[in-house]
Protein backbone atom coordinates (compact mmCIF):
# COMPACT_ATOMS: atom_id res chain seq x y z
CA UNK A 1 0.00 0.00 0.00
CA UNK A 2 1.84 3.14 -1.28
CA UNK A 3 0.08 5.37 1.21
CA UNK A 4 1.64 7.64 3.77
CA UNK A 5 1.14 6.29 7.20
CA UNK A 6 0.19 7.96 10.49
CA UNK A 7 2.79 5.42 12.27
CA UNK A 8 5.66 7.42 10.04
CA UNK A 9 4.37 10.98 11.11
CA UNK A 10 5.54 13.08 13.47
CA UNK A 11 2.76 13.99 15.15
CA UNK A 12 4.48 14.36 19.24
CA UNK A 13 3.05 17.19 20.81
CA UNK A 14 2.10 18.54 17.34
CA UNK A 15 -1.81 19.69 16.78
CA UNK A 16 -3.12 17.48 14.22
CA UNK A 17 -6.68 18.07 12.45
CA UNK A 18 -7.96 14.31 11.90
CA UNK A 19 -10.66 13.86 9.23
CA UNK A 20 -13.47 11.56 10.82
CA UNK A 21 -16.75 10.37 9.23
CA UNK A 22 -19.51 10.78 11.98
CA UNK A 23 -22.36 11.37 9.09
CA UNK A 24 -25.09 9.10 10.74
CA UNK A 25 -28.71 9.49 11.14
CA UNK A 26 -29.63 10.91 14.79
CA UNK A 27 -32.46 10.60 16.36
CA UNK A 28 -33.65 12.24 19.29
CA UNK A 29 -29.88 13.58 19.82
CA UNK A 30 -28.64 9.60 20.07
CA UNK A 31 -26.71 8.63 16.77
CA UNK A 32 -28.05 5.53 15.22
CA UNK A 33 -25.28 4.36 13.79
CA UNK A 34 -22.29 3.92 16.52
CA UNK A 35 -19.57 2.27 15.01
CA UNK A 36 -18.83 5.09 13.26
CA UNK A 37 -17.66 7.10 15.87
CA UNK A 38 -15.85 3.72 17.44
CA UNK A 39 -14.28 3.60 14.07
CA UNK A 40 -12.17 6.24 14.89
CA UNK A 41 -11.10 4.90 18.66
CA UNK A 42 -7.57 3.39 17.35
CA UNK A 43 -6.27 6.67 15.46
CA UNK A 44 -7.47 8.80 18.56
CA UNK A 45 -5.59 6.99 20.80
CA UNK A 46 -2.29 6.59 19.24
CA UNK A 47 -2.62 10.65 18.80
CA UNK A 48 -3.37 11.38 22.22
CA UNK A 49 -0.64 8.80 23.68
CA UNK A 50 1.68 11.00 21.80
CA UNK A 51 0.66 13.85 23.44
CA UNK A 52 -0.96 15.28 20.16
CA UNK A 53 -3.55 17.93 20.05
CA UNK A 54 -6.38 16.46 18.13
CA UNK A 55 -9.63 17.94 16.68
CA UNK A 56 -12.10 16.08 15.20
CA UNK A 57 -13.82 17.54 11.36
CA UNK A 58 -16.43 15.66 9.69
CA UNK A 59 -19.81 16.56 7.98
CA UNK A 60 -23.25 15.54 9.25
CA UNK A 61 -26.22 15.77 6.45
CA UNK A 62 -26.63 18.01 3.97
CA UNK A 63 -26.72 21.08 5.07
CA UNK A 64 -26.32 23.07 1.74
CA UNK A 65 -23.25 24.85 1.91
CA UNK A 66 -24.70 27.32 5.38
CA UNK A 67 -25.28 26.71 9.18
CA UNK A 68 -28.52 24.49 9.93
CA UNK A 69 -29.19 23.85 13.48
CA UNK A 70 -30.49 20.55 12.37
CA UNK A 71 -27.39 19.12 11.35
CA UNK A 72 -25.78 20.71 13.69
CA UNK A 73 -23.08 18.49 16.05
CA UNK A 74 -23.16 19.87 19.32
CA UNK A 75 -26.21 17.34 19.78
CA UNK A 76 -24.24 14.29 19.15
CA UNK A 77 -21.01 15.56 21.83
CA UNK A 78 -22.02 13.67 24.31
CA UNK A 79 -22.11 10.68 22.52
CA UNK A 80 -18.54 11.25 20.81
CA UNK A 81 -17.47 11.71 24.24
CA UNK A 82 -18.94 8.39 25.72
CA UNK A 83 -18.12 6.12 22.55
CA UNK A 84 -14.09 7.54 22.67
CA UNK A 85 -13.90 7.74 26.47
CA UNK A 86 -12.41 11.27 26.31
CA UNK A 87 -13.69 14.55 27.16
CA UNK A 88 -14.92 16.22 24.01
CA UNK A 89 -14.97 20.14 23.91
CA UNK A 90 -17.28 21.25 21.32
CA UNK A 91 -16.68 23.90 18.89
CA UNK A 92 -19.21 25.64 17.31
CA UNK A 93 -16.86 26.58 14.10
CA UNK A 94 -14.59 24.40 12.35
CA UNK A 95 -12.15 27.59 11.03
CA UNK A 96 -10.97 30.59 12.66
CA UNK A 97 -10.05 31.65 15.76
CA UNK A 98 -12.43 30.00 18.55
CA UNK A 99 -10.97 26.75 16.44
CA UNK A 100 -7.35 27.91 18.31
CA UNK A 101 -8.53 29.33 21.11
CA UNK A 102 -10.11 25.83 21.89
CA UNK A 103 -6.78 23.68 20.75
CA UNK A 104 -4.71 25.81 22.48
CA UNK A 105 -6.54 25.36 26.20
CA UNK A 106 -6.93 21.50 25.70
CA UNK A 107 -6.09 19.37 28.17
CA UNK A 108 -4.33 16.13 28.67
CA UNK A 109 -6.80 13.68 27.02
CA UNK A 110 -9.35 16.15 25.98
CA UNK A 111 -10.45 15.96 22.00
CA UNK A 112 -11.93 19.38 20.27
CA UNK A 113 -14.44 18.53 18.05
CA UNK A 114 -15.15 21.02 15.12
CA UNK A 115 -18.69 22.06 13.82
CA UNK A 116 -20.17 20.41 10.69
CA UNK A 117 -17.67 21.50 7.76
CA UNK A 118 -20.58 21.70 5.37
CA UNK A 119 -21.95 24.41 6.95
CA UNK A 120 -19.63 26.18 4.49
CA UNK A 121 -19.89 26.42 0.21
CA UNK A 122 -16.13 25.44 0.28
CA UNK A 123 -16.01 22.27 1.82
CA UNK A 124 -17.72 20.34 -1.28
CA UNK A 125 -16.61 22.67 -4.09
CA UNK A 126 -13.11 22.21 -3.00
CA UNK A 127 -12.21 26.13 -2.54
CA UNK A 128 -8.26 26.30 -2.17
CA UNK A 129 -9.06 29.72 0.08
CA UNK A 130 -11.62 27.70 2.21
CA UNK A 131 -8.92 24.50 2.53
CA UNK A 132 -6.10 26.88 3.86
CA UNK A 133 -8.69 28.29 6.63
CA UNK A 134 -8.85 24.25 7.83
CA UNK A 135 -5.53 23.64 7.79
CA UNK A 136 -4.70 27.17 9.54
CA UNK A 137 -2.69 26.68 12.76
CA UNK A 138 -2.69 22.92 12.42
CA UNK A 139 0.39 20.75 11.70
CA UNK A 140 -0.54 17.39 10.36
CA UNK A 141 -3.55 16.31 8.94
CA UNK A 142 -4.83 12.65 9.24
CA UNK A 143 -7.92 11.22 7.31
CA UNK A 144 -9.67 8.34 9.04
CA UNK A 145 -12.67 8.40 6.81
CA UNK A 146 -12.90 6.50 3.81
CA UNK A 147 -16.37 6.50 3.56
CA UNK A 148 -15.33 10.15 2.13
CA UNK A 149 -12.47 8.97 0.13
CA UNK A 150 -14.35 9.15 -3.06
CA UNK A 151 -14.69 12.99 -2.77
CA UNK A 152 -12.49 15.94 -3.83
CA UNK A 153 -13.36 18.30 -0.89
CA UNK A 154 -11.44 20.67 1.20
CA UNK A 155 -11.54 18.74 4.19
CA UNK A 156 -10.61 15.04 2.26
CA UNK A 157 -8.25 16.30 -0.35
CA UNK A 158 -7.42 20.39 -0.22
CA UNK A 159 -6.02 20.37 3.10
CA UNK A 160 -4.12 17.27 2.10
CA UNK A 161 -2.00 19.45 -0.56
CA UNK A 162 -1.37 22.08 2.47
CA UNK A 163 -0.26 20.11 5.42
CA UNK A 164 1.89 16.85 5.99
CA UNK A 165 -0.98 14.50 5.12
CA UNK A 166 -1.25 10.60 6.74
CA UNK A 167 -3.45 7.67 6.34
CA UNK A 168 -4.99 6.46 10.04
CA UNK A 169 -5.47 3.25 10.97
CA UNK A 170 -9.00 2.64 10.13
CA UNK A 171 -8.69 4.20 6.57
CA UNK A 172 -5.38 1.59 6.26
CA UNK A 173 -8.12 -1.22 7.42
CA UNK A 174 -10.59 0.04 5.11
CA UNK A 175 -8.09 -0.47 2.09
CA UNK A 176 -6.62 -3.66 3.16
CA UNK A 177 -9.80 -5.15 3.54
CA UNK A 178 -11.35 -4.52 0.11
CA UNK A 179 -8.11 -5.48 -1.53
CA UNK A 180 -8.40 -8.87 0.17
CA UNK A 181 -12.02 -9.23 -1.53
CA UNK A 182 -11.17 -7.90 -4.72
CA UNK A 183 -8.15 -10.20 -5.28
CA UNK A 184 -7.99 -13.28 -3.55
CA UNK A 185 -11.40 -14.14 -2.29
CA UNK A 186 -12.00 -17.80 -1.16
CA UNK A 187 -14.71 -19.57 -3.18
CA UNK A 188 -17.43 -20.03 -3.32
CA UNK A 189 -17.86 -15.92 -3.30
CA UNK A 190 -20.93 -14.28 -3.18
CA UNK A 191 -22.17 -10.64 -2.86
CA UNK A 192 -25.04 -9.41 -2.04
CA UNK A 193 -26.41 -5.95 -3.42
CA UNK A 194 -29.42 -3.87 -2.27
CA UNK A 195 -30.53 -0.64 -1.52
CA UNK A 196 -30.97 2.64 -3.88
CA UNK A 197 -29.70 3.48 -7.36
CA UNK A 198 -29.05 1.24 -10.06
CA UNK A 199 -26.72 3.86 -11.68
CA UNK A 200 -24.22 4.04 -8.28
CA UNK A 201 -24.91 -0.18 -8.03
CA UNK A 202 -23.90 -0.88 -11.41
CA UNK A 203 -20.07 -1.06 -11.44
CA UNK A 204 -19.79 -2.61 -8.36
CA UNK A 205 -22.43 -5.96 -9.49
CA UNK A 206 -20.12 -5.98 -12.70
CA UNK A 207 -17.21 -6.40 -11.08
CA UNK A 208 -18.03 -8.52 -8.86
CA UNK A 209 -20.13 -10.58 -11.89
CA UNK A 210 -16.73 -10.97 -12.99
CA UNK A 211 -14.66 -12.57 -10.44
CA UNK A 212 -17.50 -13.72 -7.97
CA UNK A 213 -19.82 -16.89 -7.95
CA UNK A 214 -22.72 -15.54 -7.45
CA UNK A 215 -24.21 -11.45 -7.19
CA UNK A 216 -27.54 -11.66 -5.21
CA UNK A 217 -29.49 -8.24 -5.84
CA UNK A 218 -32.78 -7.02 -4.04
CA UNK A 219 -33.89 -3.57 -2.76
CA UNK A 220 -35.01 -1.43 -5.04
CA UNK A 221 -31.85 -2.08 -6.93
CA UNK A 222 -32.95 -5.21 -8.43
CA UNK A 223 -36.51 -3.27 -9.14
CA UNK A 224 -34.65 -0.77 -11.21
CA UNK A 225 -32.32 -3.50 -13.01
CA UNK A 226 -35.99 -5.43 -14.21
CA UNK A 227 -37.58 -2.17 -15.81
CA UNK A 228 -34.82 -1.17 -17.34
CA UNK A 229 -34.18 -4.50 -18.63
CA UNK A 230 -30.68 -4.69 -17.97
CA UNK A 231 -28.46 -7.83 -19.06
CA UNK A 232 -26.23 -10.13 -16.70
CA UNK A 233 -24.86 -13.12 -16.62
CA UNK A 234 -26.23 -16.10 -14.92
CA UNK A 235 -24.38 -15.37 -11.99
CA UNK A 236 -26.08 -12.12 -10.96
CA UNK A 237 -29.55 -13.49 -9.51
CA UNK A 238 -32.61 -10.86 -9.76
CA UNK A 239 -35.78 -11.44 -7.69
CA UNK A 240 -38.79 -13.44 -9.35
CA UNK A 241 -41.31 -12.73 -6.91
CA UNK A 242 -41.79 -9.90 -4.75
CA UNK A 243 -44.07 -8.73 -1.64
CA UNK A 244 -46.79 -6.05 -2.21
CA UNK A 245 -45.40 -3.74 -5.26
CA UNK A 246 -42.01 -4.63 -4.82
CA UNK A 247 -41.09 -3.28 -1.49
CA UNK A 248 -39.64 -6.48 -0.63
CA UNK A 249 -38.01 -9.61 -2.19
CA UNK A 250 -40.68 -12.85 -1.99
CA UNK A 251 -40.46 -16.04 -0.45
CA UNK A 252 -39.23 -18.24 -3.38
CA UNK A 253 -36.41 -16.10 -4.11
CA UNK A 254 -35.35 -15.73 -0.85
CA UNK A 255 -35.21 -18.95 -0.22
CA UNK A 256 -32.71 -19.40 -3.39
CA UNK A 257 -30.68 -16.41 -1.80
CA UNK A 258 -30.54 -18.27 1.54
CA UNK A 259 -29.07 -21.78 0.29
CA UNK A 260 -26.33 -19.50 -2.16
CA UNK A 261 -25.01 -17.89 1.40
CA UNK A 262 -25.25 -20.84 3.87
CA UNK A 263 -22.80 -22.41 1.56
CA UNK A 264 -20.17 -19.34 0.55
CA UNK A 265 -16.55 -19.08 1.89
CA UNK A 266 -16.49 -14.99 1.26
CA UNK A 267 -19.34 -12.93 1.57
CA UNK A 268 -19.66 -9.27 0.98
CA UNK A 269 -23.01 -7.37 1.32
CA UNK A 270 -23.87 -3.65 0.46
CA UNK A 271 -27.27 -2.37 0.62
CA UNK A 272 -30.91 -4.02 2.37
CA UNK A 273 -33.00 -6.22 0.29
CA UNK A 274 -36.52 -4.59 0.44
CA UNK A 275 -37.86 -1.38 2.45
CA UNK A 276 -36.40 -2.27 5.35
CA UNK A 277 -37.60 0.48 7.34
CA UNK A 278 -40.81 -0.63 7.34
CA UNK A 279 -40.81 -3.83 9.64
CA UNK A 280 -43.21 -6.13 7.38
CA UNK A 281 -40.60 -5.15 4.38
CA UNK A 282 -37.23 -5.70 6.56
CA UNK A 283 -37.82 -10.13 6.56
CA UNK A 284 -35.15 -10.74 3.79
CA UNK A 285 -33.10 -8.21 4.99
CA UNK A 286 -33.39 -9.82 8.45
CA UNK A 287 -32.93 -13.29 6.93
CA UNK A 288 -30.34 -12.67 5.20
CA UNK A 289 -28.63 -11.80 8.15
CA UNK A 290 -29.55 -14.64 9.65
CA UNK A 291 -28.02 -16.83 6.86
CA UNK A 292 -24.49 -13.99 6.99
CA UNK A 293 -24.30 -15.42 10.72
CA UNK A 294 -25.09 -18.70 10.29
CA UNK A 295 -22.45 -19.49 7.60
CA UNK A 296 -18.75 -20.00 8.18
CA UNK A 297 -17.92 -17.61 5.69
CA UNK A 298 -15.41 -14.37 5.55
CA UNK A 299 -18.11 -11.33 5.67
CA UNK A 300 -17.37 -7.67 4.58
CA UNK A 301 -20.07 -5.42 5.40
CA UNK A 302 -20.90 -1.77 4.10
CA UNK A 303 -23.34 0.74 3.60
CA UNK A 304 -25.25 3.29 6.01
CA UNK A 305 -28.22 1.55 5.58
CA UNK A 306 -26.60 -1.85 6.22
CA UNK A 307 -24.71 -1.06 9.33
CA UNK A 308 -28.27 0.07 10.35
CA UNK A 309 -29.68 -3.35 10.15
CA UNK A 310 -26.31 -4.70 11.74
CA UNK A 311 -27.02 -2.04 14.95
CA UNK A 312 -30.83 -3.17 14.93
CA UNK A 313 -29.99 -6.85 15.33
CA UNK A 314 -27.05 -6.85 17.89
CA UNK A 315 -25.09 -8.28 14.77
CA UNK A 316 -21.79 -6.07 14.92
CA UNK A 317 -20.34 -7.73 17.34
CA UNK A 318 -20.65 -11.23 15.91
CA UNK A 319 -19.48 -9.82 12.03
CA UNK A 320 -16.40 -8.11 13.75
CA UNK A 321 -15.57 -11.71 15.00
CA UNK A 322 -15.50 -13.28 11.38
CA UNK A 323 -14.88 -10.68 8.88
CA UNK A 324 -14.80 -6.69 8.55
CA UNK A 325 -17.31 -4.08 8.64
CA UNK A 326 -17.06 -1.35 6.42
CA UNK A 327 -17.87 2.29 7.19
CA UNK A 328 -18.25 3.09 3.10
CA UNK A 329 -21.16 2.62 1.59
CA UNK A 330 -20.44 5.22 -1.87
CA UNK A 331 -16.41 5.13 -1.23
CA UNK A 332 -16.64 1.16 -0.95
CA UNK A 333 -18.80 1.13 -4.02
CA UNK A 334 -16.28 3.28 -6.14
CA UNK A 335 -13.93 1.42 -4.38
CA UNK A 336 -14.86 -2.04 -5.64
CA UNK A 337 -16.25 -0.34 -8.98
CA UNK A 338 -12.91 0.96 -10.03
CA UNK A 339 -13.77 4.65 -9.69
CA UNK A 340 -11.52 7.04 -8.79
CA UNK A 341 -10.43 7.62 -4.82
CA UNK A 342 -9.26 11.10 -4.67
CA UNK A 343 -9.04 10.89 -0.71
CA UNK A 344 -6.88 8.12 -1.70
CA UNK A 345 -4.57 9.35 -3.80
CA UNK A 346 -3.98 12.39 -1.72
CA UNK A 347 -2.22 10.23 0.78
CA UNK A 348 -0.01 8.72 -2.11
CA UNK A 349 3.75 8.35 -1.40
CA UNK A 350 4.94 9.41 -4.73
Amino acid sequence: MDIKKIQAADVEGKKVLLRVDFNSAVSEDTVKEKFKIQAADETVRYLLALNAKVALITHLGRPEGKPDQKFSLNPIKDDVEYILSHKVKFVPDCVGEKVMETMNGLQEGEIAFLENVRFYPGDESNDEEFAKKLASGFDVFVNDAFSVCHRNQASVTGVAKILPSYAGFWLQKEIEEMEKIKSNPEKPAVAVIGGAKIETKLPMIKFFEGIYDNVLVGGKVANEALEQKIQFSEKVLLPNDFIDDRMDIGTETLVKFKEIIEKAKTIVWNGPTGKFEEEKYATSTNEILKSVLASSAYVLIGGGETLEVLEKNNAMGEIQKRGFVSTGGGAMLDYLGGQPMPGIDALRSN
